[in-house]
């Protein structure tokens, strides 16, 4: 895929780290020496970190060149590496190993929580948030959308590389620990208009379906096409406000 747009991204700072600030405060570690957060993005998830532990290391990785320099022109005094997760060793442990909505851009979890695991140092932990896309309506809507024919010629199926519930990521922690626990959350955004979902969505999981179309106008045809069908499951509330719940999956592993 092409670089990401961290403007775009930032649009919806607020709803985008919330997750971040629950999980963060689910974490029982006190005074963690080193914390990787693992797809940073611009550093707006890495800054609960810093703020919840400030005597800590704390280190932001993310594949994306776009995202690592806002976070170094953002906040000058941190650490951030341009790395790809699936590159990572274990020749550096850390007290936590975090991701806040990266994971799921990534393939091969099952080799992915392995790796990541390994660099998790004893009496640390692994914690992630994962959006779980699959059940969402506007999941459907997209692929309803999808499998019209004036886009089948132009538009293959992206899969969530995530896609997994929750008792799949048990299967694979569990191996590892017996203390582990896992949520889930809908976050109800409350959007100005219909409209909002989709700009919500343009950055990141509508990014895989517009990068495919060639130019602007089939760009702008599609999301409106997506912002129709998802007239079928999200409506205006009485004040013109439109409520779009958003699933998040959540995990924290102790490695004792």
């Amino acid at each position: 895929m092409a670089d990401w747009n961290s403007n775009k991204y930032l649009a919806f700072k607020n709803e985008r780290t919330q997750p971040s600030i629950d999980l963060v405060e689910s974490i029982e570690l006190i005074n963690p020496k080193t914390i990787i957060d693992i797809g940073c993005g611009p550093g707006n998830s890495t800054q609960i970190l810093v703020n919840k532990w400030p005597n800590s290391k704390i280190i932001g990785l993310d594949s994306s060149k776009t995202m690592i320099e806002r976070a170094k022109n953002d906040y000058p005094n941190q650490i951030w590496i341009h790395e790809d997760a699936q590159n990572i060793t274990d020749d550096n442990k850390y007290s936590l190993v975090f991701s806040n909505a990266a994971l799921q851009w990534i393939d091969n979890h099952e080799k992915l929580i392995h790796n990541l695991w390994k660099i998790v140092e004893n009496n640390g932990a692994f914690a992630c948030q994962i959006p779980n896309f699959e059940n969402m309506p506007i999941n459907i809507a997209i692929n309803n959308v999808l499998n019209r024919y004036k886009w089948k010629d132009y538009i293959d199926n992206f899969w969530n590389k995530g896609g997994h519930e929750l008792n799949y990521y048990y299967e694979l922690l569990s191996k590892y620990t017996k203390e582990l626990f896992l949520w889930e959350t809908r976050y109800f955004h409350i959007l100005s208009s219909m409209k909002e979902i989709i700009d919500f969505l343009h950055s990141t999981a509508l990014k895989p379906y517009l990068e495919q179309l060639n130019n602007q106008r089939d760009r702008e045809e599609f999301e409106k096409d997506i912002l129709q069908e998802s007239k079928k499951y999200y409506y205006e509330q009485s004040d013109g406000n439109v409520l779009f719940p958003f699933y998040r999956m959540f995990m924290i592993a102790y490695k004792k």
